[in-house]
C-alpha cells in the first residue's frame, strides 16, 4: 500500500475517493467496451457432425401422416428430401457468419450508436427500484465510491470487499 514517504492513511484515502457521476459513466463504458473485445469467439456448433448411426426418436401421434409417407410415390419422396436438403443448405447459408464477421461486413459509421443502445425500451414513469447488490433486498444506501446500492453494513462490507471497483474499473 505505502509507496516510497506516502503513509498508509493516505494510501487509503486515495483507494476510497469518491467518484462523481462522470467519472462513473466513463468507467462502465469502458468496461463495457472491455467486454465487447473479450466475448468475441467462433461458434463451436459450426463444424459439428451429427452421428448419423444413433437413433432418432421422434414421437409421431398421427397415424394419417405415417400412412401417407408409405403411400408415397418415389418422386414425392425425392421431392421431400430435396426439400429438406434445401432447407439445410438455407440454414447454412444462414448462419455462416459469426457476429465479428458481420460486424466488418456492414462497416457501420461511427456516428451511429452501439446496436444494445438502440434496442431499448423507452423510460419508465416510475423511480429506478434499487436492490442491494449482495443480498437482492430492496436498498436504501449508495457506495460512495461506485454508486453500487446494499442496504445494511453487512452488505456493504461485502460490497467493499468482493464487488467495489472490481468490474467497472
Amino acid at each position: 500500500m505505502k509507496t516510497g514517504r506516502q503513509s498508509n492513511r493516505l494510501a487509503i484515502l486515495e483507494q476510497s475517493k469518491i467518484l462523481d457521476e462522470v467519472e462513473r459513466k466513463k468507467r462502465l463504458k469502458k468496461r463495457l467496451d472491455y467486454l465487447e473485445k473479450d466475448n468475441f469467439q467462433e461458434d463451436p456448433f459450426a463444424n459439428l457432425i451429427i452421428n448419423k448411426k444413433r437413433p432418432k426418436f421422434e414421437v409421431d401421434d398421427d397415424e394419417d401422416e405415417q400412412k401417407k409417407r408409405k403411400n408415397m410415390s418415389a418422386s414425392e419422396r425425392k421431392a421431400e428430401i430435396r426439400k429438406k436438403k434445401l432447407r439445410q443448405e438455407h440454414f447454412k447459408q444462414r448462419f455462416r457468419k459469426n457476429f465479428a464477421a458481420l460486424l466488418e461486413d456492414e462497416k457501420l459509421p461511427k456516428e451511429i450508436k452501439q446496436l444494445y443502445d438502440k434496442a431499448t425500451a423507452p423510460p419508465s414513469r416510475y423511480p429506478a427500484r434499487r436492490y442491494c447488490q449482495p443480498c437482492g433486498f430492496p436498498s436504501k444506501y449508495n457506495c460512495l465510491r461506485c454508486g453500487g446500492s446494499y442496504c445494511c453494513i453487512q452488505c456493504r462490507d461485502i460490497h467493499l470487499d468482493t464487488r467495489c471497483m472490481k468490474y467497472t474499473c
